[in-house]
């Protein structure tokens, strides 16, 4: 097992790679970036970055320049401040079957490293992406199975950041190997449902999740030692790697997010906006909501939330901003939409039902129903839904396209944000020189 994951990302080619998984790493790059811009601007990402700024001064290894900043790091300091930026806004990429997200780590963390290594052109990046997905997703699905607790994404993305990146620094197989060990024994075994319960700015875990892989390659290439990592080459976690190289999990469990944030309340927001619509409704007609969804989506509640993080991990407030607005969009994220008494009042009336059988059912998918009841006692019930944006119900091309200018062009301006768009959904065709200009454009200050 430990031969087979080292050699698949020591050995793989750009040629090695399905057209089905550079789609998915095109979208991403598109779709992460655009996320970065608008959390560029949230009081989250500006601490982290202040915080590299203290912590993380350029060493041997080379500057790199934090997401929408300019500013030049260690690489483990932009990884760090990238991660948190886009972390700081819920609606990059993410993977339902491991609960959480790759992209929010993996693309500031290999931006970071390619830019203190020079010389990167975007097939040789892809590469170096498509390990990093890889090994994160089977990482998580094997963490995940044989670890009681429920770790952030943190936990499983410091694994394939490293192998990413050491792949990206040159690194032979054993030098990969120990590079992932070095991740996983040094990345954050932080439990989700703890930021769930209170939310903070800890959120999904991978603002050190990512410098713990990025330090994880360098330390190896400098004889640092660190393997095995239990979750690539542990006896039971075995299954989770037996088709690496011929099944895709980046193809197979990748979704994009319509709304910024939670996933789980995106079934119930769904369902909502459609009951909403096909019923000709205005808020004002709405006496109460039920929501019935699985557990853990309860857990959520968010009935009047104080902070945006508070927001962010709610269910009952952005299903109301639906019924009332008819989106969850860029404006819902102004702090003046907690006051919003339009909002409150549905969010208040509205009940979170925990269902067994959407509990049971909620694996790789997430499940929900919506009744709206009306001021007259009208009941409209919704039948039971996942969200869009996962695989068999995918957003299209424009739809991503129209969130990263939403999220992109206030920040960046329209002429920045169409060259984002541009090379990224073609960054693996670029020469070095145009590829360089793409980093620049992502990291550079708005």
């Amino acid at each position: 097992m430990a031969q087979n994951f080292a050699e698949f990302s020591a050995n793989l080619t750009y040629s090695d790679i399905p057209e089905a998984v550079l789609t998915v790493l095109r979208r991403s790059f598109t779709d992460t970036m655009g996320v970065a811009a608008i959390g560029s601007t949230t009081e989250m990402s500006q601490i982290a970055r202040k915080g590299a700024l203290a912590l993380f001064g350029i060493g041997t290894a080379g500057g790199s320049q934090m997401l929408m900043d300019g500013r030049s790091v260690s690489p483990a300091g932009a990884a760090m401040a990238g991660a948190f930026t886009v972390d700081s806004v819920d609606a990059h990429d993410g993977t339902s079957y491991n609960k959480g997200h790759a992209g929010s780590a993996i693309f500031p963390s290999l931006i970071a490293v390619a830019q203190a290594r020079g010389g990167m052109d975007g097939a040789r990046f892809a590469e170096n992406l498509t390990v990093a997905y890889e090994v994160s997703y089977r990482a998580g699905l094997a963490q995940h199975a044989t670890c009681a607790d429920y770790h952030t994404s943190g936990a499983w993305t410091a694994v394939g950041v490293a192998a990413g990146s050491a792949k990206m620094l040159g690194a032979n197989g054993e030098q990969i190997r120990h590079a992932a060990g070095i991740g996983e024994y040094h990345g954050p075994r932080s439990q989700m449902m703890r930021c769930i319960d209170h939310p903070t700015m800890l959120r999904d875990g991978v603002g050190w999740g990512a410098p713990a892989g990025v330090s994880g390659a360098y330390l190896a290439l400098e004889g640092f030692t660190g393997a095995p990592a239990l979750t690539c080459e542990g006896t039971v976690e075995a299954e989770f790697w037996q088709d690496l190289g011929t099944g895709w999990r980046v193809v197979e469990h990748t979704h994009y997010k319509p709304y910024p944030c939670c996933r789980w309340a995106h079934p119930s927001i769904d369902a909502a906006a459609d009951l909403m619509r096909d019923n000709g409704l205005d808020h004002s007609q709405i006496a109460a909501v039920e929501i019935r969804t699985f557990h853990n989506a309860t857990r959520l509640a968010g009935h009047e939330p104080k902070t945006m993080d508070e927001f962010t991990y709610a269910i009952a407030f952005p299903v109301a901003a639906m019924i009332v607005r008819g989106q969850v969009g860029v404006p819902e994220l102004a702090p003046q939409t907690l006051q919003d008494p339009d909002i409150l009042r549905i969010s208040r009336a509205t009940k979170l039902i925990d269902d067994d059988h959407y509990t049971k059912i909620s694996v790789g998918k997430r499940w929900a129903e919506v009744t709206l009841v009306l001021q007259d006692g009208t009941r409209h019930q919704s039948p039971p839904r996942s969200p869009r944006g996962d695989t068999d119900m995918p957003l299209s091309d424009a739809e991503i396209s129209d969130k990263f200018h939403l999220f992109s062009d206030p920040v960046l301006g329209r002429a920045r944000a169409n060259e984002i768009e541009d090379l990224s959904g073609r960054f693996d065709s670029l020469n070095g020189l145009e590829f360089s200009r793409l980093l620049d454009l992502c990291t550079n200050a708005p």
